[in-house]
Order: C-alpha cells, then sequence, then structure tokens
C-alpha cells in the first residue's frame, strides 16, 4: 500500500496535524487500553450516525427497524452491559438487499454509502474486540470525548442543510481517524502497527464518501462550510483536553 500517496489528501483536507503531545502520551503502553477501547466505541458511534442517516432520510418503517434490530446487539454490549454477541454472524445479515429503493439520486448514493460503511466500521469494532481479548484488556464503559459533540454542536438546524453539515462532520471524523491511525502505528508493536495501517485505506475513502455526499445533496459550492468545520475541527484538536481520547486535544 502507498501510504504517502493514500494519505497526502486526508492531510490536506484536515487543517493541523495530530499534535505531538497527543502521539507522545499515546504511545505510552499503559495508555494503551483505553485507546483500543475507546477506538472500538468510536468504531460502533460511527455506525450508529451511518445508521441514523439512512433511518431519517430514506428508510421505510420495516428497514429502518431491521437497522436498529440488527444494530441493538453490539449497542447492548458497549453501552448497556449485554452478553458478548457472535460479531461474525451478525456481520453476515446485513446487505443493501433489505434497504428500500428510492428514486432520489442522493438517497441512492446515501444507502450505498452508509451500508458499505456500517459493514466496515463493525467489522473493525469486530477486529478490535478480538485485539482485546487476546491482550486480556476488560471492556469498560467510559465517558466520551467533546470532540464529536462539539463539531456536530455547530450544524444548522433545519434541513436539508443541516445533513449538509453532518456529512461535513463526518467527513472530518473519518478523515482525523485516518490521519491518527497513520500518526500512531510507527509507535505500536508490530501486531497492532500492521492493523492500524490495514485501516487506512477505508478511513480514507469514507471521508470522500461523506463530503461527496454533501456536495451532491447540498447542489452548490460548500467550500465555505467545509472550511468553517475544518477550523472548528482543528481548534478541538490543537487546543488543551482534560480527557485523554483516541480523538481528544492536546493532553493536558
Amino acid at each position: 500500500m502507498n501510504y504517502p500517496q493514500l494519505l497526502s489528501p486526508v492531510l490536506n483536507f484536515l487543517h493541523c496535524p495530530t499534535p505531538e503531545a497527543w502521539i507522545e502520551k499515546a504511545r505510552q503502553p499503559e495508555h494503551l487500553p483505553l485507546l483500543l477501547t475507546d477506538h472500538l466505541v468510536c468504531e460502533l458511534k460511527a455506525a450508529q450516525t451511518a445508521m441514523f442517516l439512512i433511518r431519517k432520510h430514506v428508510a421505510d418503517k420495516s428497514s429502518a427497524q431491521f437497522l436498529l434490530d440488527w444494530l441493538k446487539p453490539y449497542e447492548d454490549f458497549a453501552f448497556r452491559e449485554g452478553a458478548e454477541p457472535d460479531f461474525i454472524a451478525l456481520h453476515k445479515t446485513l446487505s443493501k438487499s433489505v434497504m428500500p429503493k428510492t428514486d432520489s439520486a442522493w438517497g441512492q448514493q446515501l444507502i450505498d454509502s452508509m451500508v458499505l460503511l456500517i459493514k466496515e466500521e463493525l467489522h473493525h469494532f469486530w477486529q478490535v474486540r478480538e485485539i482485546m481479548l487476546a491482550r486480556n484488556i476488560p471492556y469498560v464503559k467510559m465517558t466520551a470525548s467533546r470532540y464529536a459533540k462539539s463539531l456536530l454542536s455547530e450544524t444548522r438546524t433545519h434541513e436539508p442543510v443541516m445533513l449538509v453539515d453532518k456529512l461535513i462532520c463526518g467527513a472530518y471524523i473519518e478523515a482525523r481517524s485516518c490521519e491518527r491511525f497513520a500518526a500512531l502505528a510507527p509507535h505500536l508493536d508490530e501486531d497492532l502497527q500492521k492493523f492500524y495501517l490495514s485501516l487506512l485505506r477505508s478511513e480514507a475513502r469514507h471521508y470522500q464518501d461523506y463530503l461527496a455526499l454533501a456536495e451532491q445533496i447540498a447542489g452548490r459550492d460548500i467550500s465555505d462550510r467545509v472550511r468553517f468545520f475544518g477550523e472548528v475541527e482543528a481548534a478541538l484538536i490543537s487546543s488543551p483536553d482534560s480527557e485523554f481520547r483516541f480523538h481528544s486535544g492536546v493532553p493536558t
């Protein structure tokens, strides 16, 4: 895989790199359980976000319920102390065939992009869980970072511009994940390094899918909103942060 070529558009899209202070803390072995646990939850939240977009904007009643039921075992495990489900069996049951058909060009694109994203994010969820089990790292619930909530708090409150803003936020979250995987990988053991580098291609594509959908739905130039959220995102990444998480800012 040509990592520099893959990362170049991601680095150009983001308004700042991950601060060295974050990398320095993240590379310390005692922080690995926290990072893996937060990474696990981030993958689930990314899938939840994609599911919400399908349910709100294009799904009919039956497919919306199917999505809720399909994701519930993951949510029960992560948020409600539920039993650990058979992640492999669950993964095989989701496909675009259970989604509604739509005459809307962007609606169909949203279904196609988001179903693929859900499947990939939950595959990553399962991969992180396997790593945690292999290393005897227990799953412990933790508070979320300020990152995604702060980004989304800046979205406009009426449609369709709210959807456009949410998609732009999604693009930045995916791009930052990609950049952070690449920044952290060289400081990890061989197995983890290989795993994190394996995630780069899908994360890089996810940010592009979100951005393309935002442009398609807006039907106009959105560079002003992209720049606005880029500045908000960079401020969150480069400013002091009292909580240390996968998407947190400079450790205090």
